[in-house]
């Protein structure tokens, strides 16, 4: 076992930016922190927090990276 303590952070990519962002802050209780369109990238990232931690960075691509 690892015995980790705490995660900083998780990235995510997210086929629906807006669709996403909802859920988490809609659904699961996360707060918006920052947000930022990347036109360089045509791209979305945003950075939400649950409990006033930093822990999810939410992202969109128009071409995700294939799994």
């Amino acid at each position: 076992m690892l015995g980790l303590k705490q995660v900083h952070h998780i990235a995510i990519i997210a086929t629906d930016y807006a669709v996403s962002k909802a859920f988490y802050c809609d659904i699961l209780g996360f707060t918006l922190q920052s947000e930022v369109y990347r036109e360089a990238r045509d791209s979305w990232k945003g950075d939400l927090a649950l409990n006033g931690q930093y822990v999810i960075e939410l992202f969109s691509f128009p071409f995700p990276p294939e799994r």
